[in-house]
């Protein structure tokens, strides 16, 4: 669902990037206490930062993987559900940034003045609608592993077709072709429907998946687990913290980073070759519709990784699987500096007075 330049006019594309720079300001500041909270206070906090970077070069590395949803149309994942559940929400906002940049920047991929449009559409708008709607579901469902992951496919499902309507309302109000609304949004919220149905699939697995290795990871399930109780003076009371047993996480995130980057390098570099080449869902409701008739050239098309290819490799194949290594690799050194500034800036503002006037 990446806009490109010229769907949307210059006024409307100008207040999306306001809205979206005020979101990922205030994602910054909200991510502090997502990526560098305490242990005590935020459980598994102080082993999220080096993972977020991972979170966005995975969602780069699937976005790549397109999949037939109908006759001559395909989807991508989005990735904010999948984020905002990982690693949380104002992170989430962070990541999906990250990957909109490098895809803009590096392969011409979404429009660089539809820039603040897509992380609006993409990112903010996935992110409210699939954490809200995943905390709401959290909290009336069972309290257990199972229901994060049944809650994570609802609130991925419903996102993407979320940010097909939102994409909507900025073509009604700036479209620069004359097309009725509602049959926009008609085609938009149907075809990605289905599309969300692939969305939903991925997060729920890949969140089960994460789950199943190191559920103190994943921002969307702490707090799921019941504490333990001790009988004292025929009354339950909770356990002191070190009479429960050794959670998981006293074991090292390494294992899980590394496992992720390797994923993350092999879809991007082997099994993107086989995606779909339909357009995706966007793409195809603005040729039926004529919406595309006023897209304008890509300010980066000249780039040497343009449309997710290495200039000068001729082998179609090792061209696009070294430009989604590239791609990954970009990801997660830009997310990882980006997130590792971000926590040490909370480490710096968490430290007691008397010790910053002394340094």
């Amino acid at each position: 669902m990446h806009v490109p330049d010229g769907f949307i006019n210059t006024p409307v594309s100008v207040a999306a990037g306001v809205v979206a720079a005020g979101a990922v300001a205030v994602s910054l500041r909200g991510a502090r206490c997502e990526l560098g909270g305490s242990p005590s206070e935020l459980p598994g906090a102080d082993r999220t930062a080096p993972l977020a970077g991972l979170v966005a070069a995975f969602v780069f590395a699937v976005q790549m993987l397109n999949f037939p949803v109908a006759a001559g149309t395909s989807g991508h994942l989005l990735g904010g559900a999948l984020a905002a559940i990982l690693v949380g929400p104002f992170t989430g906002v962070l990541c999906i940034a990250v990957v909109l940049l490098m895809q803009g920047i590096l392969f011409a991929d979404g429009g660089l003045t539809a820039l603040g449009v897509n992380i609006t559409v993409m990112g903010v708008v996935t992110v409210l609608v699939a954490y809200g709607l995943f905390r709401g579901l959290v909290k009336i469902l069972p309290r257990t592993r199972r229901s994060v992951t049944a809650a994570s496919f609802v609130a991925a499902l419903v996102s993407v077709p979320a940010a097909a309507a939102a994409f909507t309302l900025l073509y009604a109000v700036g479209g620069l072709t004359e097309v009725p609304v509602g049959s926009v949004l008609t085609a938009m919220v149907g075809v990605h429907v289905l599309i969300g149905i692939g969305e939903a699939v991925i997060t729920m697995l890949t969140v089960g998946a994460v789950i199943a290795v190191r559920p103190d990871l994943v921002y969307g399930a702490r707090g799921l687990s019941t504490p333990l109780k001790l009988r004292v003076g025929g009354e339950l009371v909770d356990a002191p913290a070190a009479a429960a047993p050794a959670p998981v996480a006293a074991r090292s995130p390494r294992r899980l980073w590394l496992g992720g980057l390797v994923t993350s390098l092999v879809l991007a570099g082997f099994v993107s070759f086989y995606a779909s080449a339909d357009p995706d869902g966007l793409e195809k409701v603005a040729a039926d519709k004529g919406i595309d008739r006023t897209v304008e050239e890509h300010a980066a098309a000249d780039s040497p990784l343009a449309d997710y290819g290495v200039e000068d490799v001729s082998d179609a194949r090792l061209s696009g699987g070294l430009a989604g290594v590239i791609g990954v690799g970009a990801t997660v050194a830009v997310g990882s500096g980006v997130f590792y500034v971000v926590r040490r800036r909370r480490s710096e503002d968490s430290r007691p007075e008397s010790v910053q006037g002394s340094v």
